[in-house]
């Protein structure tokens, strides 16, 4: 028979933890526990969300988000209908996160278009390119993705990006991507290829305001670091 919350201590059970300290009293794996409701035959709801937060390669909150679909369906004690909880509870926490930094989002503002990004491209596997596209009062027009892959086998076509902003009258462009390695330094063909882009805005007539690299809660932003100009409104 499955171990269930009601074979432990009243103190224990997660559902009743919450309601005597508060939901900020739970751990992490006592957090999960309380989605999944049952463990497996000899293992509690807890045991179980401990060991999925201890997957190799996806350890803890952070890896969490990243674990695939399949992989959950690998684990003991986990079925099609847990697997699919589960990648929608890290969906939800995605778009939570994403909800709340959009408050803050400034296109003018590096820091909080990092913010607004981080949860969505840092757990990625891939590189993607997001170009967002801005009219004159830095209101957001259109946000498309160019491209998933890496730098070198899916070069950013400046003939696609600009395409777009011409679609919709962007006079504006700030461009996001992630590093899956975590470390968001701008590589040599990040430089080569945000000056492609640079230079080809300049004949058209649409800025690059600037390129942001995302990496593990961390972030560059190539006009920070002065590799382009600062907006000037001239």
């Amino acid at each position: 028979m499955k171990t269930t919350m009601k074979d432990l201590h009243e103190t224990e059970r997660p559902y009743e933890k919450c309601l005597l300290k508060g939901a900020g009293a739970l751990t992490d794996a006592e957090l999960l526990a309380a989605v999944l409701r049952t463990g497996s035959k000899g293992e509690t709801a807890v045991g179980l969300a401990g060991r999925i937060l201890k997957i190799p390669g996806y350890e803890g909150l952070s890896g969490f988000g990243k674990i695939p679909l399949e992989r959950f369906r690998e684990m003991r004690g986990i079925g099609k209908v847990k697997a699919v909880q589960l990648k929608c509870l890290a969906e939800l926490a995605v778009r939570m996160s994403k909800a709340a930094a959009r408050e803050r989002l400034c296109f003018d503002t590096p820091a909080t278009i990092a913010d607004y990004y981080m949860e969505e491209l840092r757990r990625e596997e891939q590189e993607e390119l997001i170009a967002l596209f801005l009219d004159t009062r830095n209101r957001l027009l259109k946000e498309s993705l160019i491209f998933r892959g890496t730098v070198n086998a899916s070069p950013a076509s400046p003939r696609e990006i600009f395409v777009e902003a011409l679609s919709v009258h962007a006079v504006r462009l700030v461009l996001v991507h992630n590093h899956p390695s975590g470390d968001p330094a701008p590589s040599r063909e990040d430089l080569q290829m945000t000056e492609r882009i640079r230079s080809a805005g300049e004949l058209l007539g649409i800025r690059l305001l600037d390129h942001i690299i995302i990496g593990d809660n961390r972030y560059s932003s190539l006009r920070e670091r002065g590799i382009l100009p600062a907006r000037t409104d001239t």
